[in-house]
C-alpha cells in the first residue's frame, strides 16, 4: 500500500508555489516594467540598509531596503509603480539616498522584514555607516603602498579614540590598506592579552599591529553587520560577504572588490578572516603565470581543442583557480558557450555564464554539472571534482563534445590517473577523456629593486648538480631554457620599501604536466603506481616541478628558500 507523507507533500507544494512566484515576478520585471529582479532567498541583507526605514514604514510601503553601498540603496518592491513603493522612494531620496527599485517576490520582501528583529541586538551607527565608503577605500588604496604606510595609517586610526566614527574609520583603513598593498587576506585574532592584526602578502602572513579588546568587539560587530551575520551568535562558525565598488583609475567604470568573511570561535574570542577578492589580482593572463615556453605552447594548443578534460592539482592556495580563469580568458570568444560551477565565484568574467554552488539548495558541483550540460555548452569549468558521481559525469562530458576544466586533490601530476580510478572512473573511458594533468605551486618572486647577487652554498650546488644530472638522464636539456650549471648566478632576498621589506614582490607558478599520449594511454588500464606513471611520462620531455623551480632559481626570478618551501628537491 502506498503511503503519503502529508507534511512532505505540503512542503513540496509550498516550494513549487514559491518557484512559480519567483518566475512570475522575474518575467514581469523583465517584460512589463524593465527593472532588475532579485531572489533574496540566498542573499545577505545589509542591516544598515534596513535601518533607513522603520519596520512599520517598510511593511506599510510593502518594500524591503536590502543593500546599501555608499549612498546607493537597493530597494526590493512588489511593483515599481505601486503607491507604497513610490512613496518609499520619495522618502529615501529626501534623506539623500540614490534609490534603485528592484522587483522581488513577497517571500523575498518578508525576508527583509524578518531582519528587523536583529536590530535590537546591534550597536548604533551613523546612517549608512555600516557601508565601507568606496571613495575612502579608493583614496587609501592609492595612498598606502607598503606595510610601513599601512602600519602608520592603521595605528593612527586606532589611537584617535575620540574621533567621530572611530570604528568605521579603523575598518576603512584596515581594508583600504589591504587593497593598497595587495593583501589577499586580513586576519584579526584575539589572544590572551591583545588582539593581533595580520595581512597575508604573497602567501605569507605578516603582523601589522595590535589593539585592545574593546576596539576588537566593536570591529567584530561592525563586520558581522556588514556581512549579514547573526550578531547574537559567537559560539558557532559563521560565513558572510560584502562588497565595495571602487572607481577604476583612468576610467568611469567601477571595480567590485568583494570581501569574504569567516568567523570561528576561539579561546579568547572569535577569529576573523576577511578574504579580499580583487579582480585585478585574480585576472591574470596566461602569459603572466610564469609558464615556460614549451608548456605555454602545449597549454594554448590543448585548451583550444573542442573536447577533452584538463585537470589541475595542487594544495589550497596554489593558484589553481587563477590558472583556470586564465584558460577561460584565453579561449573566450562570442562563438563559444562557457559555463562555470564555482564555490564561490571569485571573479566575474565577461561573456561567461558563472554559477555558484549552494548546499542549502542542494546545488552542488554534481547538480551544477548536470544542469550545465542541459545548457548546450562548449566549455565547462567545474571548481573541484570531489566525488565519484561528479568525476564520472565530467569524464562523460569530455567524451561527448565538451572541453572540461577542473581541479583535483593530488600532490602531483602523476597522481591524477590513480585518483580518478579511485573515484570509480572506468580506465577504458578515461583513456579517451583525459587530455592534460597539470600540477602547480606558487613561489614568491624576488624583488627586482633590491635582490642581491650571492654565491651558491655547497648544499645548493649539490642540489643543482643532482637535479641537472637527473634531467639530462631523462633526455631534458635545461640549458635550452637559458641557464647553465657551470656559470651559476644566484640571488637572495634583501628587502626595501617597495617590497614591504620582505625581499619578494608578487608570485609566479612552477608547473609540471603529463600529456595523455600513446604511452600513457597504454598504462592507464594497467592501474600502475604514481612512480611508474612518472617514469613513463619522463619520455615526453616536459620539466617536473623541481626542474622548473631550478630553472627559475638560475634565472634569478626566485630563490632556493621559496622553491624548497613547496617542492621536495631531494625527491628522485
Amino acid at each position: 500500500m502506498v503511503q503519503f507523507d502529508e507534511n512532505e507533500q505540503q512542503k513540496r507544494l509550498s516550494e513549487l508555489r514559491d518557484q512559480e512566484e519567483e518566475s512570475l515576478v522575474a518575467m514581469l520585471a523583465q517584460n512589463k516594467y524593465q527593472v532588475p529582479f532579485i531572489d533574496l532567498s540566498a542573499q545577505s541583507i545589509d542591516n544598515d540598509a534596513i535601518r533607513l526605514l522603520t519596520e512599520e514604514e517598510a511593511r506599510s510601503y510593502d518594500v524591503g531596503p536590502y543593500k546599501l553601498v555608499g549612498k546607493k540603496l537597493s530597494l526590493a518592491v512588489r511593483s515599481p509603480i505601486a503607491n507604497g513603493a513610490l512613496k518609499a522612494k520619495e522618502v529615501l531620496e529626501a534623506k539623500g539616498f540614490a534609490v534603485t527599485m528592484v522587483m522581488a517576490s513577497e517571500k523575498s520582501i518578508k525576508k527583509v522584514w524578518s531582519h528587523y528583529k536583529d536590530l535590537s541586538f546591534a550597536t548604533t551607527s551613523r546612517r549608512g555607516g555600516l557601508d565601507v565608503a568606496p571613495d575612502v577605500l579608493a583614496d587609501l588604496g592609492q595612498k598606502i603602498k607598503n606595510t610601513s604606510d599601512a602600519i602608520r595609517e592603521i595605528e593612527l586610526a586606532i589611537n584617535q579614540k575620540d574621533a567621530k566614527q572611530h570604528i568605521s574609520r579603523i575598518l576603512e583603513v584596515i581594508l583600504g590598506a589591504g587593497i593598497g598593498i595587495g593583501a589577499s587576506d586580513v586576519h584579526i585574532e584575539p589572544m590572551e592579552d591583545k588582539v593581533e592584526l595580520r595581512f597575508r602578502l604573497d602567501g605569507v602572513l605578516q603582523i601589522i599591529t595590535h589593539f585592545d579588546f574593546e576596539t576588537y568587539k566593536q570591529i567584530n560587530t561592525r563586520i558581522k553587520l556588514l556581512s549579514g551575520m547573526k550578531l547574537t551568535i559567537a559560539n558557532n562558525p559563521q560565513d558572510g560577504r560584502f562588497s565595495a565598488f571602487l572607481p577604476e583609475i583612468g576610467s568611469e567604470k567601477e571595480i567590485e572588490i568583494s570581501f569574504r568573511t569567516s568567523m570561528i570561535p576561539g579561546a579568547y574570542g572569535e577569529s576573523i578572516v576577511l578574504r579580499i577578492l580583487n579582480p585585478k589580482s585574480i585576472a591574470v593572463r596566461l602569459d603572466e603565470l610564469g609558464i615556460s615556453d614549451p608548456l605555454f605552447k602545449l597549454f594554448t594548443q590543448e585548451i583550444q581543442k573542442p573536447n577533452g578534460m584538463i585537470l589541475l592539482t595542487g594544495p589550497t592556495g596554489s593558484g589553481k583557480t587563477t590558472t583556470l580563469y586564465a584558460f577561460l580568458q584565453q579561449i573566450y570568444s562570442p562563438e563559444k558557450k562557457i559555463i562555470t560551477i564555482e564555490d564561490p565565484i571569485e571573479y566575474h568574467l565577461a561573456g561567461i555564464t558563472q554559477t555558484q554552488t549552494d548546499h542549502k539548495k542542494n546545488y552542488t558541483f554534481l547538480e551544477g554539472l548536470r544542469s550545465a550540460l542541459r545548457q548546450d555548452p562548449d566549455v565547462i569549468m567545474v571548481g573541484e571534482i570531489r566525488d565519484p558521481e561528479t568525476a564520472k559525469i565530467a569524464v562523460e562530458s569530455a567524451l561527448t563534445g565538451h572541453m572540461v576544466f577542473s581541479t583535483l586533490h593530488t600532490n602531483n601530476a602523476q597522481g591524477v590517473i590513480p585518483r580518478l580510478i579511485d573515484l570509480d572512473v572506468n580506465p577504458k573511458i578515461l583513456v579517451s577523456a583525459l587530455t592534460l594533468s597539470i600540477a602547480q605551486r606558487l613561489v614568491r618572486k624576488l624583488c627586482n629593486d633590491c635582490k642581491v647577487e650571492a654565491e651558491a652554498t655547497e648544499e645548493e650546488r649539490a642540489h643543482i648538480n643532482r637535479i641537472w644530472e637527473q634531467a639530462s638522464a631523462e633526455g631534458k636539456d635545461l640549458s635550452s631554457f637559458g641557464v647553465s650549471k657551470d656559470v651559476i648566478k644566484l640571488y637572495r632576498a634583501k628587502g626595501c620599501p617597495l617590497c614591504n621589506n620582505t625581499g619578494y614582490k608578487g608570485r609566479l607558478g612552477i608547473f609540471e604536466v603529463i600529456k595523455t599520449d600513446e604511452n600513457i594511454e597504454k598504462v592507464i588500464t594497467e592501474n600502475l603506481s604514481e612512480r611508474e606513471i612518472k617514469k613513463i611520462s619522463e619520455q615526453q620531455g616536459y620539466l617536473d616541478m623541481k626542474e622548473d623551480g631550478l630553472v627559475k632559481i638560475l634565472k634569478g626570478v626566485t630563490d632556493f628558500a621559496e622553491v624548497e618551501s613547496v617542492v621536495d628537491l631531494q625527491e628522485d
